[in-house]
Protein backbone atom coordinates (compact mmCIF):
# COMPACT_ATOMS: atom_id res chain seq x y z
CA UNK A 1 0.00 0.00 0.00
CA UNK A 2 1.58 3.25 -0.85
CA UNK A 3 2.18 5.50 1.77
CA UNK A 4 0.38 8.79 2.43
CA UNK A 5 2.64 11.80 0.84
CA UNK A 6 1.18 14.18 4.05
CA UNK A 7 -0.68 12.53 6.92
CA UNK A 8 -2.50 14.84 9.44
CA UNK A 9 -3.28 13.27 12.30
CA UNK A 10 -5.66 14.72 15.23
CA UNK A 11 -4.50 18.29 14.54
CA UNK A 12 -5.78 20.60 17.20
CA UNK A 13 -5.03 24.26 16.42
CA UNK A 14 -5.58 26.87 19.04
CA UNK A 15 -6.16 30.97 18.37
CA UNK A 16 -6.23 33.11 21.69
CA UNK A 17 -8.91 35.34 22.04
CA UNK A 18 -8.68 37.71 25.12
CA UNK A 19 -8.02 35.27 27.76
CA UNK A 20 -9.02 32.46 26.62
CA UNK A 21 -8.28 30.07 23.47
CA UNK A 22 -10.97 28.47 21.11
CA UNK A 23 -9.93 25.83 18.84
CA UNK A 24 -9.89 26.90 15.24
CA UNK A 25 -9.02 23.28 14.15
CA UNK A 26 -10.58 20.51 16.35
CA UNK A 27 -8.81 16.94 16.16
CA UNK A 28 -8.68 17.10 12.50
CA UNK A 29 -7.22 13.48 10.45
CA UNK A 30 -6.54 13.23 7.03
CA UNK A 31 -3.97 11.79 4.39
CA UNK A 32 -3.21 12.86 0.85
CA UNK A 33 -1.38 10.46 -1.70
CA UNK A 34 0.88 10.95 -4.01
CA UNK A 35 -0.53 12.77 -6.86
CA UNK A 36 -3.94 13.20 -5.57
CA UNK A 37 -6.27 16.63 -4.75
CA UNK A 38 -7.72 17.06 -1.94
CA UNK A 39 -10.76 19.22 -1.66
CA UNK A 40 -11.14 20.90 1.81
CA UNK A 41 -14.67 22.79 2.33
CA UNK A 42 -16.61 24.44 4.10
CA UNK A 43 -18.38 27.82 5.07
CA UNK A 44 -15.90 31.06 6.00
CA UNK A 45 -14.64 30.13 9.87
CA UNK A 46 -14.68 26.67 9.81
CA UNK A 47 -10.55 26.34 10.26
CA UNK A 48 -9.70 25.31 6.18
CA UNK A 49 -7.20 28.41 6.22
CA UNK A 50 -6.32 27.65 9.27
CA UNK A 51 -5.63 23.84 8.44
CA UNK A 52 -3.31 25.37 5.73
CA UNK A 53 -1.31 27.54 7.75
CA UNK A 54 -0.99 24.36 10.66
CA UNK A 55 0.53 22.20 7.76
CA UNK A 56 2.89 25.47 6.94
CA UNK A 57 3.66 26.37 9.71
CA UNK A 58 2.47 30.34 9.16
CA UNK A 59 0.25 30.54 11.84
CA UNK A 60 -0.64 34.54 13.26
CA UNK A 61 1.35 35.31 16.77
CA UNK A 62 -2.57 34.33 18.29
CA UNK A 63 -2.25 30.37 16.71
CA UNK A 64 -0.29 27.43 18.32
CA UNK A 65 -0.48 23.71 17.43
CA UNK A 66 -1.96 22.17 20.52
CA UNK A 67 -1.60 18.85 19.98
CA UNK A 68 -1.57 16.71 16.95
CA UNK A 69 1.00 15.85 13.51
CA UNK A 70 1.62 16.60 10.63
CA UNK A 71 3.73 13.98 8.77
CA UNK A 72 5.18 14.76 5.08
CA UNK A 73 6.79 12.22 3.57
CA UNK A 74 7.15 10.49 7.34
CA UNK A 75 8.32 13.78 9.24
CA UNK A 76 6.36 15.37 11.65
CA UNK A 77 6.86 19.06 10.64
CA UNK A 78 5.81 20.01 13.72
CA UNK A 79 8.95 18.52 15.33
CA UNK A 80 11.49 20.81 12.94
CA UNK A 81 13.26 23.77 14.22
CA UNK A 82 12.28 27.04 12.18
CA UNK A 83 15.45 26.39 10.31
CA UNK A 84 14.59 23.12 9.13
CA UNK A 85 11.25 24.04 8.52
CA UNK A 86 12.27 26.63 5.81
CA UNK A 87 14.01 23.78 3.96
CA UNK A 88 10.80 22.41 3.54
CA UNK A 89 8.54 25.56 3.23
CA UNK A 90 8.59 27.27 -0.87
CA UNK A 91 10.74 24.49 -2.20
CA UNK A 92 9.16 20.47 -1.14
CA UNK A 93 6.05 22.18 0.02
CA UNK A 94 4.47 25.39 -1.58
CA UNK A 95 1.78 27.28 -1.07
CA UNK A 96 -0.76 29.47 -3.37
CA UNK A 97 -2.53 32.40 -1.19
CA UNK A 98 -6.14 33.63 -1.47
CA UNK A 99 -5.35 37.10 -2.12
CA UNK A 100 -2.00 37.41 -4.04
CA UNK A 101 -1.44 41.69 -3.49
CA UNK A 102 -0.89 40.22 -0.17
CA UNK A 103 1.69 38.18 -0.74
CA UNK A 104 3.43 39.16 -3.07
CA UNK A 105 6.05 42.31 -2.01
CA UNK A 106 4.48 45.45 -3.81
CA UNK A 107 8.93 46.78 -4.06
CA UNK A 108 9.96 43.67 -5.45
CA UNK A 109 9.49 42.54 -9.45
CA UNK A 110 7.92 39.52 -9.85
CA UNK A 111 10.65 38.41 -11.71
CA UNK A 112 12.94 38.85 -8.64
CA UNK A 113 10.41 37.49 -6.03
CA UNK A 114 10.48 34.54 -8.20
CA UNK A 115 14.11 33.86 -8.47
CA UNK A 116 14.41 34.59 -4.76
CA UNK A 117 12.91 31.50 -4.00
CA UNK A 118 14.99 29.42 -6.66
CA UNK A 119 18.24 31.17 -5.11
CA UNK A 120 17.40 30.02 -1.59
CA UNK A 121 16.46 26.49 -2.43
CA UNK A 122 18.08 25.63 -5.42
CA UNK A 123 21.47 27.47 -4.94
CA UNK A 124 21.10 29.05 -8.31
CA UNK A 125 23.46 32.74 -9.22
CA UNK A 126 20.86 35.51 -10.44
CA UNK A 127 21.10 34.76 -14.04
CA UNK A 128 19.72 31.24 -13.32
CA UNK A 129 17.65 32.05 -11.29
CA UNK A 130 16.17 34.33 -13.74
CA UNK A 131 15.99 32.00 -16.28
CA UNK A 132 13.53 29.90 -13.97
CA UNK A 133 11.62 32.81 -13.28
CA UNK A 134 11.08 33.39 -16.77
CA UNK A 135 10.49 29.38 -17.78
CA UNK A 136 7.63 29.66 -14.89
CA UNK A 137 6.51 32.66 -16.12
CA UNK A 138 5.84 30.95 -19.91
CA UNK A 139 4.88 28.11 -18.05
CA UNK A 140 1.85 29.97 -16.23
CA UNK A 141 0.94 31.15 -19.68
CA UNK A 142 1.45 35.31 -18.99
CA UNK A 143 2.57 36.95 -21.96
CA UNK A 144 5.31 38.42 -22.94
CA UNK A 145 7.16 37.04 -20.08
CA UNK A 146 10.93 38.50 -20.59
CA UNK A 147 9.44 41.74 -20.04
CA UNK A 148 7.07 40.77 -17.29
CA UNK A 149 9.53 40.06 -15.11
CA UNK A 150 10.86 43.85 -14.50
CA UNK A 151 7.08 44.21 -13.41
CA UNK A 152 5.91 45.50 -10.05
CA UNK A 153 2.44 43.16 -8.76
CA UNK A 154 0.51 46.96 -8.93
CA UNK A 155 1.10 46.40 -13.15
CA UNK A 156 -0.14 43.51 -13.54
CA UNK A 157 -4.54 42.38 -13.18
CA UNK A 158 -5.66 39.94 -10.56
CA UNK A 159 -5.76 37.07 -12.67
CA UNK A 160 -1.96 37.44 -13.78
CA UNK A 161 -1.04 38.45 -10.59
CA UNK A 162 -2.42 34.83 -9.15
CA UNK A 163 -0.49 33.49 -12.28
CA UNK A 164 2.74 34.84 -10.49
CA UNK A 165 1.62 33.08 -7.48
CA UNK A 166 1.39 29.96 -8.96
CA UNK A 167 4.60 29.98 -10.85
CA UNK A 168 6.36 31.68 -8.17
CA UNK A 169 4.89 28.43 -5.91
CA UNK A 170 6.07 26.05 -8.25
CA UNK A 171 9.69 27.07 -9.13
CA UNK A 172 11.22 24.54 -7.17
CA UNK A 173 8.92 21.41 -8.54
CA UNK A 174 7.18 20.90 -4.77
CA UNK A 175 5.68 17.48 -4.17
CA UNK A 176 2.77 19.06 -2.01
CA UNK A 177 0.89 22.12 -3.46
CA UNK A 178 -1.25 23.73 -0.59
CA UNK A 179 -4.05 26.38 -2.53
CA UNK A 180 -5.94 27.87 -0.62
CA UNK A 181 -9.41 29.60 -2.07
CA UNK A 182 -6.86 30.56 -5.12
CA UNK A 183 -9.96 32.18 -7.40
CA UNK A 184 -12.11 34.33 -4.92
CA UNK A 185 -10.96 37.53 -5.91
CA UNK A 186 -11.19 36.72 -9.23
CA UNK A 187 -13.85 37.15 -11.71
CA UNK A 188 -15.74 34.35 -12.93
CA UNK A 189 -13.80 34.09 -16.54
CA UNK A 190 -10.35 34.38 -14.84
CA UNK A 191 -11.15 31.99 -11.99
CA UNK A 192 -12.26 29.24 -14.70
CA UNK A 193 -8.79 30.05 -16.58
CA UNK A 194 -6.83 29.83 -13.22
CA UNK A 195 -8.63 26.87 -11.88
CA UNK A 196 -7.95 24.84 -15.51
CA UNK A 197 -4.27 25.69 -15.51
CA UNK A 198 -3.92 24.68 -12.21
CA UNK A 199 -5.67 20.86 -13.58
CA UNK A 200 -3.30 21.12 -16.11
CA UNK A 201 0.22 22.13 -14.58
CA UNK A 202 -0.67 19.36 -11.36
CA UNK A 203 -0.69 16.49 -13.78
CA UNK A 204 2.33 18.33 -16.13
CA UNK A 205 4.52 18.54 -12.68
CA UNK A 206 3.02 15.64 -10.58
CA UNK A 207 2.46 17.35 -7.56
CA UNK A 208 -0.12 16.74 -4.79
CA UNK A 209 -2.27 19.26 -3.98
CA UNK A 210 -4.70 20.78 -1.09
CA UNK A 211 -7.51 23.11 -2.93
CA UNK A 212 -9.23 24.92 -0.06
CA UNK A 213 -12.65 26.27 -1.06
CA UNK A 214 -15.96 27.18 -0.84
CA UNK A 215 -17.28 25.74 -3.81
CA UNK A 216 -18.25 22.30 -4.25
CA UNK A 217 -18.59 22.61 -7.83
CA UNK A 218 -14.52 23.43 -8.07
CA UNK A 219 -14.01 20.50 -6.05
CA UNK A 220 -16.22 18.29 -8.73
CA UNK A 221 -13.74 19.75 -11.48
CA UNK A 222 -10.51 19.34 -9.74
CA UNK A 223 -10.51 16.95 -7.11
CA UNK A 224 -10.24 12.95 -5.93
CA UNK A 225 -10.80 13.13 -2.47
CA UNK A 226 -13.20 15.83 -0.67
CA UNK A 227 -13.58 16.38 3.63
CA UNK A 228 -16.08 18.81 4.86
CA UNK A 229 -15.35 20.75 7.91
CA UNK A 230 -17.67 22.65 9.92
CA UNK A 231 -17.02 24.68 13.48
CA UNK A 232 -13.80 23.40 12.94
CA UNK A 233 -14.44 19.44 12.80
CA UNK A 234 -14.10 17.03 9.93
CA UNK A 235 -18.16 16.33 9.19
CA UNK A 236 -17.45 13.81 6.29
CA UNK A 237 -15.05 12.60 3.74
CA UNK A 238 -15.14 10.81 0.97
CA UNK A 239 -14.36 10.39 -2.58
CA UNK A 240 -15.73 12.95 -5.17
CA UNK A 241 -18.13 11.10 -7.04
CA UNK A 242 -19.73 9.32 -4.25
CA UNK A 243 -19.93 12.62 -2.24
CA UNK A 244 -21.78 14.17 -4.45
CA UNK A 245 -24.02 10.61 -5.61
CA UNK A 246 -24.80 10.18 -2.03
CA UNK A 247 -23.52 13.02 0.87
CA UNK A 248 -24.21 11.69 4.14
CA UNK A 249 -24.06 14.64 6.77
CA UNK A 250 -27.03 16.73 6.61
CA UNK A 251 -24.49 19.90 6.41
CA UNK A 252 -23.11 18.71 2.90
CA UNK A 253 -26.70 17.43 1.80
CA UNK A 254 -27.45 21.07 2.61
CA UNK A 255 -24.38 22.75 0.28
CA UNK A 256 -25.15 20.86 -2.43
CA UNK A 257 -28.80 21.72 -2.23
CA UNK A 258 -27.77 25.07 -2.42
CA UNK A 259 -24.79 25.11 -5.52
CA UNK A 260 -26.79 26.18 -8.72
CA UNK A 261 -27.11 23.62 -11.28
CA UNK A 262 -27.27 23.72 -15.25
CA UNK A 263 -30.88 23.35 -16.48
CA UNK A 264 -32.52 24.36 -12.87
CA UNK A 265 -35.93 25.54 -12.91
CA UNK A 266 -35.57 29.76 -13.69
CA UNK A 267 -37.89 30.32 -10.95
CA UNK A 268 -37.03 28.01 -8.72
CA UNK A 269 -35.56 29.41 -5.26
CA UNK A 270 -31.93 27.97 -4.52
CA UNK A 271 -32.43 25.89 -1.36
CA UNK A 272 -30.21 27.17 1.74
CA UNK A 273 -29.07 26.16 5.10
CA UNK A 274 -31.20 28.05 8.08
CA UNK A 275 -29.53 29.74 10.53
CA UNK A 276 -25.91 30.57 10.92
CA UNK A 277 -22.67 29.27 12.16
CA UNK A 278 -21.90 28.98 15.75
CA UNK A 279 -18.88 30.79 17.33
CA UNK A 280 -15.85 28.90 17.98
CA UNK A 281 -16.40 31.10 21.32
CA UNK A 282 -19.45 29.76 22.28
CA UNK A 283 -19.89 26.44 20.80
CA UNK A 284 -23.34 24.05 21.57
CA UNK A 285 -23.22 21.34 23.68
CA UNK A 286 -23.32 18.10 21.28
CA UNK A 287 -22.98 18.66 17.75
CA UNK A 288 -22.46 22.09 16.45
CA UNK A 289 -24.70 22.02 13.37
CA UNK A 290 -27.61 20.69 15.63
CA UNK A 291 -29.21 23.86 15.49
CA UNK A 292 -29.62 24.08 11.80
CA UNK A 293 -30.08 20.12 11.05
CA UNK A 294 -33.20 18.86 9.07
CA UNK A 295 -32.29 15.17 10.90
CA UNK A 296 -31.80 16.49 14.37
CA UNK A 297 -33.10 13.78 17.82
CA UNK A 298 -32.56 14.79 20.97
CA UNK A 299 -28.88 12.88 21.32
CA UNK A 300 -27.67 15.58 18.08
CA UNK A 301 -27.75 18.33 21.49
CA UNK A 302 -26.12 16.85 24.25
CA UNK A 303 -23.95 13.88 22.39
CA UNK A 304 -20.73 15.23 20.02
CA UNK A 305 -20.90 12.79 17.27
CA UNK A 306 -18.24 10.64 16.65
CA UNK A 307 -16.23 10.48 13.18
CA UNK A 308 -16.69 6.91 11.59
CA UNK A 309 -15.80 4.78 8.78
CA UNK A 310 -19.20 4.24 6.51
CA UNK A 311 -17.71 1.58 4.29
CA UNK A 312 -14.22 1.92 2.77
CA UNK A 313 -14.03 4.78 0.91
CA UNK A 314 -15.96 7.14 3.11
CA UNK A 315 -16.64 8.39 6.97
CA UNK A 316 -19.06 10.77 8.52
CA UNK A 317 -19.67 12.52 11.96
CA UNK A 318 -23.02 12.14 12.59
CA UNK A 319 -25.36 10.36 15.13
CA UNK A 320 -28.41 9.88 11.75
CA UNK A 321 -26.05 8.74 9.11
CA UNK A 322 -27.30 5.09 8.98
CA UNK A 323 -30.47 6.45 8.95
CA UNK A 324 -29.86 9.81 6.42
CA UNK A 325 -28.81 6.42 4.11
CA UNK A 326 -31.53 3.83 4.50
CA UNK A 327 -33.43 6.96 3.82
CA UNK A 328 -32.01 7.65 0.59
CA UNK A 329 -31.56 4.41 -0.87
CA UNK A 330 -35.03 3.90 -0.29
CA UNK A 331 -36.08 6.67 -2.12
CA UNK A 332 -34.44 5.74 -5.29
Amino acid sequence: MTEPLLAVDSLVTELRAGRESIRAVDGLSFAVNPGETLGIVGESGCGKSITALSIMRLLPSIGRIASGSVKFEGTDLHTLDEKSMRSYRGDRIAMIFQEPMTSLNPVHTVGNQIAEAVRIHRGANQQDALARAKEMLDLVRIPDAARRLGCYPHELSGGMRQRVMIAMALSCDPSLLIADEPTTALDVTVQAQILKLLVELKSRVGASVVLITHDLGVVAETCQKVIVMYAGRKVEEAMVEDLFDTPLHPYTRGLLASTPRIGQTPKRRLSEIKGIVPSLRDLPKGCAFAARCSHVVPRCHVEVPEFRKMGDRRGVACHEATKIVETTQGTT
